[in-house]
C-alpha cells in the first residue's frame, strides 16, 4: 500500500504524523537503509523496509487507551531528562503515543493511539473536537470574568475562547475549548489575574473519563469515537 511515509510512522505508533516529520527531517529515519529528510516522501509499506533509529519499523494493530493522567507525568515519546512519562502507565507493545496535549501539571483524560488517521482528526483544528475541563482557582472568580472567557482573550496565537464555562462554585469552574493551544486554560486564566490550583480533563469528544481511577486505563474500540 502506497502512503506518506510520516503517516507509516504514525500509524506504526513511533509518533503523531507531526513529530514524524521532525523524525524525517532530522535523519533519523531509513527507507531501505537510506536516510530520507524529504517531508511527503511515499513508501509501500508491503515492500519497502522502514528504519528508526536503526530499528526496522513495523505496522502493528491499532490499538486505543483512555487513560486518567496523574499530575507530574508529561505527554512525550521524547523526553532528554528522564521525567515521569505517561507511556509507562500503559502497556509498552504494541508502541503508541499521546493524542494532543495535555501538561505536567494537569491530569484526567488522555487518549494513547498508534492510529494516525484517528490523532489526525482528534487534533487538527478542522474538526473542531471539544474539550471539558474542571479548574480549581485560587479566589473566587467573578461574573464579568465568566464572560470575559466567553467573548474572549488575547493570548499569542490569537483570541481564545471558551465554547461554555459555568461557576461550579466559588473557586471552581467548569470550562470547555476547543483550540487546544498550549497551556491555554492557565495562560487565560493567569490574563484575568487568576491562579490555576487544580485542571482536570474529564471529557474529550464523545468520550468522557467517568469513575477511572486516577493513573489507570481502560482499553477502548474504534467504534467509541463515533
Amino acid at each position: 500500500m502506497i502512503m506518506r511515509l510520516a503517516k507509516y510512522l504514525s500509524n506504526s505508533g513511533i509518533a503523531s504524523r507531526r513529530q514524524a516529520e521532525v523524525l524525517i527531517s532530522s535523519g533519523r529515519v531509513k527507507v531501505n537503509g537510506e536516510i530520507v529528510k524529504i517531508l511527503g516522501t511515499s513508501i509501500d509499506s508491503e515492500q519497502d523496509q522502514i528504519f528508526y533509529n536503526n530499528k526496522l519499523v513495523k505496522s502493528d494493530d491499532k490499538v486505543y487507551y483512555l487513560l486518567n493522567k496523574p499530575k507530574g507525568y508529561i505527554c512525550s515519546n521524547f523526553d532528554a531528562h528522564n521525567r515521569q512519562n505517561v507511556l509507562a502507565l500503559v502497556p509498552k507493545s504494541p508502541r503508541v503515543y499521546p493524542v494532543g496535549r495535555l501538561d505536567k501539571d494537569s491530569q484526567g483524560l488522555l487518549l494513547l493511539t498508534n492510529d494516525g488517521d484517528l490523532t489526525y482528526e482528534l487534533t487538527h483544528p478542522k474538526f473542531v473536537v471539544k474539550k471539558e475541563y474542571l479548574v480549581e482557582l485560587d479566589k473566587d472568580i467573578l461574573a464579568k470574568d465568566l464572560a470575559q472567557l466567553k467573548s474572549g482573550i488575547r493570548l499569542t496565537e490569537g483570541v481564545a475562547k471558551a465554547d461554555q464555562v459555568k461557576k461550579i462554585s466559588p473557586y471552581k469552574i467548569q470550562i470547555t475549548i476547543h483550540q487546544g493551544w498550549n497551556r491555554q486554560i492557565r495562560r487565560m486564566m493567569q490574563a484575568l489575574n487568576y491562579r490555576v490550583i487544580s485542571l482536570t480533563r474529564v471529557r474529550e469528544g464523545n468520550l468522557a473519563l467517568g469513575n477511572l481511577a486516577l493513573g489507570k486505563y481502560k482499553v477502548l474500540n474504534i467504534k467509541d469515537f463515533k
